[in-house]
């Protein structure tokens, strides 16, 4: 089964495309300290915005990717497609979260590399970490409530998808069961009530004249 119609195709292209050309408005920041500033707004902007993609964002992998989600759930009509376009675009963000925190530890690394100095490494190595936690505690705990909201948003929209599946598999499965045909013989004849009883009294008649001639 497809997920995509002609016009749902069309749809998820044009905003495939629209991602791209936004996530390229900007070339970005160049300079370390800009390259940092960036790292840490796109904390707010890649988990909360409607830019699904970023400039850093291969296009290619995100249609693969909304391709696996159809091929697992193979929605039918407008709003199913429409809730497995979210959790697509859900999961994304939800993939993206490791790899921020791992750049706002990076971008520490570099802002904070001349510090601690006299201490030993493996001593220096835990300050700079609990320095970097501290500097950018608030952006770290984002991530945190972002992630939260986001697998909540992402179990919202799979409930009522399940939901909208069921009953339209219980509604298919009930129009057969009441169809006419799907409760005839192989050939393809229905009897009715009368039709059974007069030829249940045929037969009877035929049995009580065939003894008859047999007792003569």
């Amino acid at each position: 089964m497809e997920f995509y119609s002609t016009a749902n195709s069309s749809a998820s292209a044009a905003r495939v495309t629209a991602n791209r050309a936004n996530s390229q408005l900007s070339t970005g920041p160049k300079t370390p300290e800009g390259k940092a500033k960036s790292s840490l707004n796109a904390v707010k902007s890649a988990l909360t915005g409607r830019t699904v993609l970023l400039p850093s964002d291969d296009a290619a992998v995100y249609e693969r990717h909304i391709s696996r989600f159809a091929s697992q759930f193979n929605p039918v009509g407008e709003r199913e497609t429409e809730l497995v376009q979210s959790l697509a675009d859900t999961q994304w963000r939800l993939n993206r979260i490791p790899s921020l925190e791992m750049g706002i530890y990076a971008v520490a690394r570099l802002n904070f590399k001349n510090m601690f100095q006299e201490e030993q490494p493996e001593v220096r190595e835990a300050l700079i970490q609990a320095h970097t936690f501290i500097t950018h505690q608030k952006q770290l705990n984002n991530l945190s409530i972002q992630e939260s909201r986001l697998r909540r948003n992402y179990q919202k929209d799979l409930t009522e998808l399940r939901q909208l599946q069921q009953t339209r598999l219980k509604t298919s499965v009930e129009a057969t069961h009441a169809s006419p045909a799907a409760s005839a013989p192989e050939n393809g004849f229905v009897f009715s009530s009368p039709d059974v009883k007069s030829s249940n009294a045929s037969s009877a008649s035929l049995n009580s004249d065939e003894t008859a001639a047999r007792a003569a």
